[in-house]
């Protein structure tokens, strides 16, 4: 029986047996114990499955990671510490010195960082072309040693919209994956495995755990990509590795789990990045109402943003919702049901009435965070992008006026009246 995205959201990832706990268990240790040292080393060998060391896997996160990776579709999946860090595995999994990455210029600011600049010192380059590119240019951006392609499926904050369809064309035709950042429309809203992704990650801290408690990250592979059709371009899922005794991931794991276990096997073991079991629990809470959730969100962004775009102060609106949006068309291919309920806007005095307008909000707070219970404000530029310079602020669709408010799940007429409020100090 085929069940809902409501159902699974409550169910999936957890089976109790008869007198096990009815709730995911927390299982708060860091080591496991066996009862000989072969039965452990077969786990270090990865030739049992098993738990030894909470750094690489814990029964908790486990049972969340799989719940996800129910969600999306995958093959296979695991938790990280944050976001961040599932972006970074995701990438660097199959992308190492001398590689080359191919991703959309519109994306959250720490990404574009971490790709621009970290990645850059760890021998990784990276191309950007504007998520509106034409599909000769997007193939032009492709390099021989590209290993990837990178974009947010609703961008964080200028929330243009990924055709994913076009980006996942590109990429297999050079032979790479396509990994998309599916944080802000959710499973619920949007499953771009369906649509040609083949690998997604996700800030879990945002609409998955939705009430601003703990942080995490998520990555699920779809399993459609194959690695050993392209194995020049993927040695270390193609070829032996040494610090396991000459494993090959792809032979070893198959096409649909190759990839995580090696970014489990590896980067976990030597990053370290984890999500707690505690963080796991709270997500896994998190996770149980997000199909109620989400559509409450939607109402409320997409409320605001009608609002927002009749008002005398206000010069610009970005919510792919809005017919009046440029993304409107691919918003309603991709997510028929609604994006998010986050909304981005200008307001006309400029980055000074932007500040006064967010100083003089009552129900909504400045955080840095966003896709959260309780509406919040941040200004871009001053805060999340603000390593960025101004040519990068435009190349990601971030002007020095923009005010990205994420809508909760108040009263809606609540928070127009709050706006309105606000903007009459502005």
């Amino acid at each position: 029986m085929t069940q809902s995205i409501d159902t699974r959201c409550v169910q999936a990832g957890y089976t109790p047996g008869n007198g096990d706990p009815r709730q995911v268990p927390i299982i708060q240790s860091t080591t496991f114990k066996y009862d000989t040292s072969d039965a452990m080393g077969r786990l270090f060998d990865l030739e049992d499955e098993g738990y030894f060391y909470s750094r690489l896997q814990n029964p908790t996160t486990d049972i969340v990671a799989a719940k996800i990776c129910n969600l999306e579709g995958g093959s296979a999946a695991m938790l990280t510490g944050s976001g961040q860090a599932a972006n970074f595995f995701a990438v660097f999994n199959i992308c190492e010195t001398g590689g080359h990455v191919v991703a959309s210029s519109s994306i959250y600011g720490g990404t574009f960082n971490l790709l621009a600049h970290t990645l850059e010192k760890m021998g990784v380059s990276t191309t950007f072309v504007s998520p509106d590119c034409t599909a000769e240019e997007l193939d032009a951006a492709f390099q021989t040693n590209t290993k990837c392609v990178f974009g947010e499926i609703l961008a964080n904050p200028a929330l243009t919209v990924l055709d994913i369809e076009k980006f996942a064309a590109a990429a297999h035709a050079h032979g790479v994956p396509l990994i998309v950042d599916n944080t802000f429309p959710t499973p619920v809203n949007c499953r771009p495995i369906e649509w040609g992704a083949d690998i997604v990650t996700h800030s879990t801290t945002k609409y998955m755990d939705g009430h601003g408690c703990a942080l995490g990250g998520a990555i699920i592979d779809s399993g459609n990509f194959d690695w050993m059709a392209h194995a020049d371009k993927f040695p270390g899922l193609t070829q032996p590795d040494e610090s396991y005794h000459g494993i090959v991931y792809a032979e070893k794991f198959g096409q649909g789990g190759a990839y995580i276990t090696k970014a489990v096997s590896q980067l976990m073991r030597d990053f370290g990045a984890v999500q707690s079991p505690q963080n796991a629990f709270y997500l896994n809470l998190g996770l149980e109402s997000l199909h109620v959730r989400v559509p409450r969100h939607c109402q409320n962004g997409l409320a605001v943003a009608e609002f927002l775009e009749q008002h005398p102060k206000i010069s610009s609106v970005r919510y792919p919702g809005l017919k009046s949006d440029p993304g409107y068309e691919l918003a309603k291919k991709y997510m028929p049901n609604g994006t998010c309920g986050v909304v981005s806007f200008e307001l006309a005095g400029g980055r000074q009435s932007a500040e006064a307008f967010m100083a003089a909000l009552k129900v909504a707070s400045i955080e840095t965070h966003v896709a959260d219970a309780r509406t919040c404000c941040l200004h871009p530029a001053s805060t999340t992008h603000r390593q960025m310079t101004d040519e990068e602020l435009i190349e990601a669709g971030v002007s020095p006026a923009m005010v990205r408010m994420s809508c909760g799940l108040e009263g809606t007429q609540d928070l127009i009246d709050d706006i309105a409020q606000a903007l009459e100090q502005a």
